[in-house]
């Protein structure tokens, strides 16, 4: 990356205040997913939301820019609102042996970094989210899974400075999940 296209991401960032109000809105949302809040959770997803966590494979310097799954290639996780609400609803309907008892979970988000879209046709303001997570899942007596990884969002931000996620893009740093299963939302 050039020193000018450096100074052009920097003053694009968001304001302080707009920084902050993300951050908040990740605290929440991660605290809807340890409590197991998921319907309260679908709230903050817009309806209009994709929800992609492509694989990765292992690649030499050189072909790094090969080592993440393209959009319709393999993924954990190609989902939409409407695909997310079916899966809430199995959890909640006591079929999902995978969450039967349920998991314990922990979402610490970190290293926030948001700016601001440059503004479009539409009057709808549009965020670019990046942040770090480390969720840390215990499942039964010995069922331990811990997952790291970023996430790239665009946030939809309404007149009155809600916030919903319109696009979630969550790049895993392990390309083999020694999970069980995946059934945790990220």
């Amino acid at each position: 990356m050039t020193g000018s296209e450096i100074r052009d991401r920097f003053d694009s960032i968001a304001s302080a205040d707009t920084h902050f109000r993300v951050q908040q809105f990740y605290y929440l949302e991660a605290d809807l997913l340890d409590q197991g809040r998921y319907a309260d959770w679908l709230d903050l997803l817009a309806e209009d939301l994709t929800y992609w966590a492509p694989t990765r494979t292992n690649r030499v310097r050189r072909q790094q820019a090969l080592s993440v799954a393209a959009r319709g290639e393999a993924a954990f996780y190609d989902e939409t609102k409407a695909s997310l609400a079916w899966r809430i609803r199995r959890f909640d309907s006591g079929m999902a042996w995978a969450e039967d008892p349920p998991s314990r979970t922990r979402h610490l988000v970190t290293n926030v970094v948001v700016r601001e879209e440059a503004p479009g046709e539409t009057e709808e303001k549009i965020l670019l989210a990046r942040s770090s997570f480390l969720v840390y899942r215990n499942r039964l007596e010995r069922e331990v899974d811990v997952y790291a990884g970023s996430r790239e969002d665009r946030l939809r931000e309404f007149p009155d400075g809600s916030l919903h996620v319109v696009d979630r893009t969550i790049l895993l740093e392990q390309n083999v999940l020694l999970a069980k299963n995946i059934s945790t939302f990220f």
